[in-house]
């Protein structure tokens, strides 16, 4: 819709008709023997007159700097392209570089953990028959994404970071919560702590005693109700109850602390699936061809910026002449 724009070309009328004026000039030629002549009355002609050429030739540039900055002008000008996610290994890409025959292609630092949303909105700034090459971590898009170019996406999983998370456990049955943490194994680790003192990303609490004031938590497991009263009537879901608190979400169940490891196994991935955003499933390497009919996405007017220093420019120059042609 933004190429209708265009129509407003028309608009350039305008100026064009206010800088041509009507003249009348009256011709007379004086005789010493017009008394001899005829009497004949005063002819008068009407000219067309062009006048501020200068002011008419900035002022129709106005329009069509405001017709483009609106219409979202893009000039197809990339090539051959790499484009590089932020995080991505560098001797990595590289190497995969040279091995796809890119490495004389321009490399494109992409913002952002999604290449694919950044290509769509500057898909029009590539020429035709330009080829792409996506690195890195590419998380899977809903749907198959779509160009005017062949991509070629060579995927790289990133390692799972190893992170510790402090677990505070205030209970007469810590060795039985302790068991359930050291069973554990993986790149996320447990420090489990006995003192309720500092931040936590969980605390168990399994005795009547109120908490310290102090304490906070994204979530507490509440093994004895009688610290909490808002747990009186909470909700339960899978046989676990939850309420809100000013010190966290708290959860509870009859059957705490877990002996079973498959009870075990679903307090955890109610834990994780509940408080911890899932991570995105890297897509596969493959090639995707060029789809003829793919529509472009909005453009991320990459010329709007200098078209917005153009017309301050032509707007200041305009009203410069206009104010001197009144003098």
């Amino acid at each position: 819709m933004t190429a209708l724009w265009w129509l407003g070309l028309a608009l350039l009328a305008l100026p064009v008709l206010w800088h041509r004026q009507r003249r009348q000039r009256v011709q007379q030629e004086p005789l010493a023997t017009a008394r001899f002549l005829p009497r004949t009355d005063p002819q008068q002609l009407r000219v067309w007159r062009w006048t501020e050429r200068l002011l008419l030739l900035v002022r129709c540039l106005l329009i069509v700097a405001v017709l483009a900055w609106l219409a979202d002008l893009v000039l197809p000008w990339r090539r051959d392209a790499v484009l590089i996610p932020a995080g991505t290994d560098s001797d990595w890409a590289e190497r995969q570089i040279r091995q796809a025959g890119f490495y004389d292609a321009s490399w494109i630092a992409v913002p952002g953990d999604d290449p694919f949303a950044w290509l769509a909105r500057h898909d029009r700034e590539w020429r035709s028959g330009s080829r792409l090459l996506v690195l890195g971590n590419v998380p899977m898009p809903a749907v198959p994404p779509r160009s005017r170019h062949q991509i070629e996406v060579r995927s790289r999983a990133p390692a799972f970071a190893r992170t510790e998370q402090r677990v505070v456990v205030v209970s007469k049955r810590a060795a039985q919560w302790r068991a359930l943490f050291a069973a554990l194994d993986g790149p996320r680790r447990y420090k489990v702590d006995e003192t309720p003192e500092g931040a936590a990303e969980l605390v168990i609490w399994d005795v009547p005693q109120t908490p310290p004031a102090g304490l906070r938590a994204p979530l507490w497991w509440a093994a004895d109700v009688k610290a909490f009263p808002e747990l009186g009537k909470a909700p339960q879901v899978d046989g676990i109850a939850c309420a809100s608190s000013v010190r966290g979400r708290v959860w509870t169940a009859a059957s705490w602390p877990p002996l079973a490891p498959d009870a075990a196994r679903g307090l955890f991935e109610h834990w994780q699936r509940l408080h911890y955003a899932p991570l995105p499933y890297t897509m596969p390497s493959q090639t995707i061809a060029a789809t003829a009919t793919a529509a472009p996405a909005q453009s991320s007017g990459a010329l709007r910026y200098l078209l917005t220093l153009v017309l301050l420019g032509l707007f200041a120059m305009e009203r410069i002449l206009a104010h001197a042609s009144r003098r």
